[in-house]
């Protein structure tokens, strides 16, 4: 990959950074560097949130999407831009054309929160046109490709150009300036490597010693890989849950800055990163989307620090529907080892349902699904039961009960693809 690094540093460096921090004055916000108490306590370290979720937008895009557009031409802009987006670019596009008075089209894929996409309509106005398309990122990507090789209007890519990675490349600029120093780690949420490669880029050039690590969705890992295969590659398998960070395949402009800068690089399951979210929200007061809680999810848990090392932790957005905190909490007491699913069959009768609660159920054990339909004709019955126990520890109860009991019950592993349809 050693003459793609030469390539990829020669179009994006720590000047490119630093000509668009000058380029977005007035238009980006300054946004807040936190010390974190509950973070810093986990740790033993001084842990800082950089507060992308309250830029325009509520995401770090802006910077990226605003850089790339400002240095077109006339003639460009004039012809418009497309771009696809997992929703945040969407905004960042979204509010930069509104801004320079540039009209765009944004392509987004089917799995993108509705919140999203009505703040994509309200930050373009009238300039914006919101397409919706595909089952993810890479789908849409595909679209938008389409349709500026048929309209000659620019792309504007999420993170795969040298322009977008140098205006999202700002945030290092500013972090450092308001922490008076460089941190010891700075810790990065990665999706299509965007982010990563900007902020790295200028901190390995002018703050060279910086430990960076990047953070990914377990079920979307495509940086490590495309870093363990020397190249780009994409994944067969993905999980969209994450969908600020669920891209299958990095950019090749993102991958030898990344590389070059020599990343260290981790993932996180999706619901370590549900139960992140929630303490954010419960306990600091933040509300974040599952991509902005990357990072802050994989801090001792996966990026072991030192006690005392400064820590920054990149908090990089908080586009959150609140429809899906549903699904964050049932996803959070699955990993926390609280929630479990049983198929019960139970025995037509009468006094069935007591015996099994009498007899399995402990004292601190809860039932939050039961889905029983009586079959006539039939002597049994098949049951869906949710049961939320009060300590991880109480399985090993719950089941020997169960194994006792004059019933047949089959527990639904959490990895199966049954399980799948329960959340």
């Amino acid at each position: 990959m050693q003459g793609s690094e030469t390539v990829a540093r020669s179009i994006v460096d720590a000047q490119a950074v630093e000509q668009a921090v000058g380029r977005l004055g007035g238009v980006a916000l300054r946004t807040p560097l936190q010390r974190n108490p509950r973070l810093s306590a986990r740790t033993g370290a001084d842990v800082w949130l950089k507060r992308e979720d309250l830029q325009v937008g509520r995401s770090y895009k802006l910077r990226g999407a605003y850089n790339l557009i400002a240095q077109l031409s006339d003639v460009e802009k004039k012809a418009g831009v497309v771009c696809a987006s997992a929703g945040n670019h969407g905004q960042g596009l979204a509010y930069s054309c509104h801004t320079l008075g540039v009209n765009g089209r944004v392509y987004v894929p089917r799995t993108t929160p509705r919140q999203k996409r009505d703040r994509i309509a309200a930050l373009g106005g009238s300039q914006i046109e919101v397409i919706i398309t595909g089952d993810s990122y890479d789908d849409a990507a595909a679209a938008a490709l389409a349709e500026c090789e048929a309209s000659g209007a620019t792309l504007v890519p999420a993170f795969d150009d040298p322009r977008t990675v140098a205006g999202q490349g700002t945030l290092a600029v500013e972090l450092v300036e308001q922490l008076g120093h460089a941190p010891d780690v700075l810790v990065v949420p990665v999706g299509g490597g965007g982010l990563i490669a900007g902020v790295a880029t200028y901190l390995a050039e002018r703050h060279p010693g910086v430990r960076i690590v990047g953070v990914e969705p377990a079920g979307a890992a495509s940086m490590a890989a495309a870093l363990a295969a020397g190249e780009p590659v994409t994944l067969e398998q993905l999980d969209s849950f994450v969908d600020g960070a669920a891209v299958r395949r990095v950019g090749a402009v993102t991958l030898p800055l990344v590389a070059a800068a020599e990343v260290e690089m981790t993932s996180v399951p999706e619901g370590l990163v549900c139960s992140e979210m929630l303490e954010l929200y419960q306990t600091d007061g933040l509300i974040a989307e599952p991509a902005g809680a990357l990072s802050a999810a994989a801090l001792g848990r996966g990026v072991e620090v030192k006690p005392g090392e400064t820590v920054v932790c990149l908090l990089s957005g908080g586009n959150n529907d609140v429809s899906r905190y549903g699904e964050i909490l049932e996803r959070s007491l699955v990993h926390e080892g609280l929630k479990h699913y049983f198929l019960v069959t139970f025995p037509q009768e009468p006094g069935a349902l007591r015996q099994f609660l009498d007899q399995v159920l402990g004292i601190d054990d809860d039932i939050t699904l039961f889905e029983y339909v009586k079959r006539n004709n039939r002597e049994t019955g098949v049951a869906l039961v949710g049961i939320e126990i009060g300590r991880p520890g109480d399985l090993a109860g719950l089941l020997d009960r169960m194994d006792a009991a004059p019933l047949t019950i089959e527990r639904i592993d959490p990895g199966s693809p049954e399980f799948r349809f329960l959340i």
